[in-house]
């Protein structure tokens, strides 16, 4: 098959236009590659969960909870001298405060059930209820939490359907202050 001069050159052009659109689709792979090292060294460096603590967490806790996707961390710290004793991971759909390795605290310290469950989370399911027989939300999304444990030892609160933004400060600040109480009660 021969070509004409004048198709000749049209393909050579063409060629060339293939090729510089190529090269400006390298440079634009290459700065969306180094953008995402950027933001895996960003996670990395933000992350408070070391390789080290996955095992162990995972033997504690149950499938479901391991398959949800870890959207933000917020350490929460003891108040007296602001070491981490807790962290609190936020999905859209809950709040997980996992327990330090080296914190052990059973369930039964105070003020753990009457004022963190019974008062906090408890005064969020009547406002949830009542807004289940008001009609404004289905029944499967009033506030729930499921305690994960290690014998007596709490490893993990689970708090789903917070629902609220401004529930997730509540939930964190009053967890901080209870295991905190519930640290130095221990310890008396």
């Amino acid at each position: 098959m021969k070509f004409s001069e004048k198709q000749v050159k049209d393909i050579v052009a063409l060629k060339e236009s293939l090729i510089e659109q190529i090269n400006r689709h390298q440079e634009s792979i290459e700065m969306l590659e180094k953008n995402i090292v950027l933001l895996d060294s960003s996670l990395i460096d933000s992350s408070f969960t070391k390789a080290s603590q996955l095992e162990r967490e995972s033997e504690v806790r149950k499938p479901e909870v391991e398959e949800k996707p870890k959207i933000n961390s917020i350490p929460i710290k003891r108040g007296n001298d602001g070491k981490i004793i807790a962290n609190a991971f936020i999905t859209p759909e809950q709040v997980s405060i996992v327990l330090d390795n080296e914190v052990e605290i059973s369930a039964d310290t105070p003020p753990f059930k009457s004022f963190f469950l019974d008062r906090i989370i408890g005064e969020m399911k009547k406002k949830d209820s009542t807004e289940v027989e008001n009609g404004r939300i289905q029944k499967e999304s009033i506030i729930d939490y499921i305690i994960n444990k290690n014998g007596s030892d709490i490893r993990e609160i689970i708090i789903r359907n917070y629902r609220q933004k401004e529930r997730i400060s509540e939930l964190i600040n009053t967890a901080g202050w209870s295991l905190t109480r519930m640290l130095e009660n221990i310890n008396k």
